[in-house]
């Protein structure tokens, strides 16, 4: 466990991501899920309204459902550091204070709890001038309906610019930056967006950090995945794909840990970095991921070499 930056949420290194929960995982197997994270001490769990929308016959809000018929089943609200996002539901788009207000009471009552810990702006806005919407945010921190706000997808300029908007009038500032980042992904965020982190003294967390299973180690040349991300990956199917996958497995035998552990850890490894989100959609799959390795130097160079 450790203190996230800028606030006094203690967490553990590894966030739990729920964006399969109501997708690929039904709700016993999203219970499932979250009852062995628990059980080997984890407590950081990330949402969003728009989970799982994208699914034929969802309509969104499946995901925050689901965790909140699980902590009311656990009575476990008060040990978990829960965060959700605004913008993206197509019934919720944006960053208005009004869409704002709604989208969080729908979130909830979802979650069936009076406050979040970490509220995101899961994308930009630039129709919403930045003011607005921090002054927003800001009504609903005095409220109690929130306690920390952060943000996702936006540039290092517009997270800059929102840093500055928020210091100079007085208003909440984002505390996080969650965004697209791993070892086959490492731009923009190495390009443009850590420097804004490290220079605010922010946390990255990152999603998609195991590049939606590809660095997990079960996809290999000539071999047939049945996952709803299959067709996904293939964009990962290049050289430099195949030789990361090869410097991980290496690495993970070394370590006697699952290649996904070994690929969190090298996000972990870089020190804009607090803490990668990643998903499970089984609880064989949770106990890869909730794994901790330590890299060497050495360890973090050769992937870093392997990737480029």
């Amino acid at each position: 466990m450790f203190t996230l930056p800028k606030t006094d949420l203690l967490v553990h290194p590894l966030c739990l991501g729920a964006n399969v929960f109501g997708w690929s995982a039904d709700e016993a197997q999203s219970f499932a899920v979250l009852d062995a994270y628990v059980a080997a001490g984890g407590n950081f769990i990330d949402t969003a309204d728009v989970y799982s929308e994208w699914k034929e016959g969802n309509s969104g809000g499946e995901s925050e459902t689901i965790i909140g018929k699980w902590m009311k089943a656990r009575n476990n609200r008060n040990k978990i550091v829960l965060a959700t996002k605004v913008a993206k539901l197509s019934t919720r788009r944006g960053l208005s204070p009004a869409n704002i207000t709604a989208a969080l009471d729908d979130s909830l009552r979802r979650l069936q709890t009076d406050y979040v810990d970490i509220y995101y702006s899961h994308e930009d806005d630039l129709k919403v001038p930045t003011e607005d919407t921090l002054g927003k945010y800001t009504e609903l921190i005095g409220a109690g309906k929130i306690r920390y706000i952060a943000a996702s997808q936006h540039s290092g300029a517009r997270l800059q610019h929102a840093l500055d908007t928020a210091k100079a009038n007085n208003l909440a500032s984002y505390i996080a930056l969650q965004d697209h980042y791993n070892l086959i992904t490492r731009n923009p965020f190495e390009a443009e967006q850590a420097a804004v982190v490290t220079k605010n003294g922010l946390s990255a967390l990152p999603f998609y950090g195991l590049a939606k299973g590809f660095l997990s180690g079960k996809y290999r040349p000539g071999i047939t995945v049945e996952s709803v991300r299959a067709e996904a990956v293939k964009e990962y199917m290049t050289p430099t794909g195949w030789a990361t996958i090869d410097a991980l497995d290496a690495i993970a035998k070394n370590h006697g840990a699952s290649m996904s552990a070994v690929a969190l850890a090298w996000l972990r490894s870089n020190p804009a970095v607090s803490a990668p989100i990643a998903s499970a959609r089984t609880v064989e799959q949770l106990l890869e991921i909730i794994q901790i390795v330590k890299l060497t130097a050495e360890e973090v160079e050769q992937l870093n070499t392997a990737s480029r």
